[in-house]
């Protein structure tokens, strides 16, 4: 049976993208390579690491710079961009709507799936997350580049935002103890009981939200699972809530993503991202939180 993401055509790839598949396409014009490797305590790291090795032809996408907007006393700590300034970005990266988009990380795809959303969030639905990442493209000995600054012609990129993809502060608010909708916590478990609090100045939950690590979607080998597996996984904490109705959460709105390309992998789509997540919904102590195991 031929993967999920292949069913829309055979020669775009929406959601996932196996290595050998990139490996023949890395001198194709129409197809961008992104690395958005990072590391939340160490914001350097990702681009250090990039300038030393990456795949052939790929771009650096930066979390904090590239990916985000400047926090704010209000928002969470990766506010989406500004959308001209993300349509400049995208567009200085060569990616216009001819475009096949290859997105990879070190992280099972932890930091790879916000470019991944960010990009249908702007209109462009080619796009797919390299399954297994570098660390996978490495094992295999495939080729790598030191290059300082890879080269390609700008393009122009004419996407625009979907606003019907996220929901607010104030929306989660109202729908958190909706049994209707589903609100999904991405984080560790630990996180979310309030066990430990690594990132965030005040540990806990919105009550309501129920609890699935973004890292369950993976196997041990690093790789997602099946669509099979996985949907029958989401359907299970879905209950007979219509994907469409859940709404996604983590820390900053980053590995919330993961969540949602595992959903559409599986052919559960319509799932949204609460950008703000736990760092912005605590920036208000009149908000709600709670901690302990579920009940």
């Amino acid at each position: 049976m031929m993967p999920i993401s292949e069913l829309h055509n055979q020669n775009e790839y929406h959601t996932l993208l196996t290595t050998g598949i990139l490996a023949i396409h890395l001198a194709d014009p129409d197809w961008v390579v992104v690395d958005t490797r990072f590391n939340l305590q160490d914001p350097d790291w990702g681009y250090s690491e990039y300038l030393q090795s990456h795949i052939p032809g790929a771009f650096y996408a930066h979390l904090d710079h590239d990916l985000s907007s400047r926090v704010t006393s209000t928002s969470g700590r990766h506010p989406l961009p500004n959308e001209e300034v993300f349509r400049d970005k995208l567009s200085s990266w060569g990616i216009d709507a001819t475009k096949q988009v290859v997105v990879y990380d070190d992280a099972g795809g932890a930091y790879a799936a916000r470019l991944w959303w960010m990009l249908r969030w702007m209109g462009h639905s080619r796009v797919a997350v390299l399954d297994g990442g570098l660390p996978k493209w490495l094992r295999e000995i495939r080729p790598v580049s030191s290059s300082d600054i890879e080269n390609h012609s700008d393009a122009h990129f004419v996407g625009g935002m979907d606003p019907e993809m996220v929901a607010d502060t104030g929306e989660v608010e109202r729908i958190r103890l909706d049994p209707s909708y589903r609100l999904i916590d991405a984080r560790a478990p630990v996180r979310f009981r309030g066990e430990q609090e690594p990132i965030d100045p005040v540990a806990g939950r919105i009550p309501g939200a129920v609890n699935r690590f973004h890292g369950d979607n993976l196997t041990p080998e690093g790789v997602f699972y099946s669509p099979a597996e996985l949907k029958q996984q989401f359907s299970r904490l879905l209950g007979n809530v219509p994907p469409e109705r859940a709404v996604i959460y983590c820390g900053s709105g980053v590995t919330s993503c993961h969540h949602i390309l595992a959903m559409e992998y599986a052919g559960l789509s319509g799932a949204r991202l609460y950008p703000g997540s736990w760092s912005e919904w605590i920036r208000d102590t009149a908000r709600p939180r709670q901690v302990g195991s579920e009940v």
